[in-house]
């Protein structure tokens, strides 16, 4: 499974449907106060801009124009459908918009209204409301993770050590907050700076604000090659937090080895490896760093360091990651999966049961 794949946004939905969470007002919670839109449309577009993909606009002439909202003008659509690079028609800023449904407008920005400001996670800057849709501005990023890595193969330690180190803390900063990220993964984490020295957690979609201190979760979110052994077995709960951390330790892997640590072509197959979950770490990482993974990839979620306890772990401490050696990968890389829907994962249960358990 190879990193030149598009990682696959996937849900699998459980039989009972997360409650639905309250969203406090936004004037108390630090997220700017929503607006109301003013539409407009802006004649004669640069032959590089491109409309809004599902505007808001009219129909007639949509082809040859670009939409305005606010004083924004949302210019091509990103990976992902529902997301757009904006411009600030005065200041020129540029930033991220997210177009979210109006009626699942409190469920999507409850756990912003939960998160007090953090430098490793992006900020909403502005909301405007709209008849059908909610348009969310947000800091914005230059390059995610996944196309760094990819470009890279793998990461030399210190660098990684440097970049992981900011994942951590955003992730730790939401733990602390009671946000559960559940669809965490590489292409979350994008660059705020051209140097790509500086990480934002680009967005908390698919997140899931806790009402208290039991992180139970039953629906089942993330992408195949990041979800934990636990969300694939037949128990009706699992550990929210825990299972952030399963995926944080695919992403440690995944920078210092250049590929995923469970990977077939087979949504069975992959599935009965990471159910399994045994791997195997390159000799040529330092002690330390194969440590970590070791750390985050325990089969039991119990056993798996917290987002806390990871920054006090002595691979992310000053100096002490330059001890591995870096060369090029050498395994082979498999294709990406494309995990099944719900009938699809009935499948998959019923074909282990007809194999007698294999994966159990």
């Amino acid at each position: 499974m190879s990193l030149l794949a598009q990682e696959c946004p996937l849900v699998v939905a459980s039989q009972k449907k997360q409650q639905r969470l309250d969203f406090d007002d936004a004037s108390e919670t630090g997220i700017p106060e929503a607006k109301r839109p003013r539409l407009s449309l802006l004649p004669s577009p640069s032959p590089c801009l491109q409309p809004l993909a599902s505007s808001p606009l009219p129909a007639t002439d949509q082809e040859s124009r670009i939409s305005q909202i606010g004083p924004y003008i949302i210019l091509e659509a990103t990976e992902g459908g529902r997301c757009y690079r904006a411009v600030d028609r005065h200041t020129e800023a540029e930033y991220t918009c997210k177009v979210y449904p109006a009626k699942s407008y409190p469920e999507a920005l409850a756990p912003y209204g939960a998160l007090p400001a953090h430098p490793n996670i992006a900020r909403v800057a502005d909301v405007i409301v709209g008849d059908q849709n909610i348009y969310v501005f947000f800091q914005p990023g230059r390059d995610d993770m996944h196309n760094y890595v990819r470009r890279c193969k793998r990461l030399p330690e210190p660098e990684a050590a440097v970049l992981f180190r900011q994942m951590a803390e955003a992730v730790a900063h939401c733990h602390q907050h009671n946000v559960v990220l559940r669809d965490l993964k590489l292409r979350k984490f994008v660059f705020a700076d051209r140097e790509r020295s500086k990480l934002l957690l680009e967005n908390l979609e698919d997140s899931c604000l806790l009402k208290g201190p039991d992180d139970s979760l039953e629906d089942k979110h993330g992408c195949p090659a990041y979800v934990g052994p636990e969300i694939l077995s037949s128990k009706a709960s699992y550990s929210g937090k825990a299972a952030d951390i399963w995926s944080l330790g695919v992403v440690l892997y995944t920078l210092l080895v250049g590929c995923y640590p469970f990977q077939d072509t087979k949504p069975l197959s992959l599935f009965g490896k990471i159910r399994r979950g045994r791997f195997a770490i390159p000799e040529d990482l330092s002690p330390k760093a194969r440590c970590l993974i070791r750390c985050l990839l325990r089969k039991d979620p119990s056993e798996r360091l917290t987002a806390s306890g990871i920054l006090l772990h002595p691979w992310l401490a000053p100096g002490s990651s330059s001890e591995g050696s870096w060369s090029s990968p050498s395994r082979d890389q498999g294709l990406e999966q494309v995990v099944p829907d719900v009938g699809g994962l009935r499948e998959v249960k019923a074909k282990e049961e007809e194999e007698g358990g294999l994966y159990s």
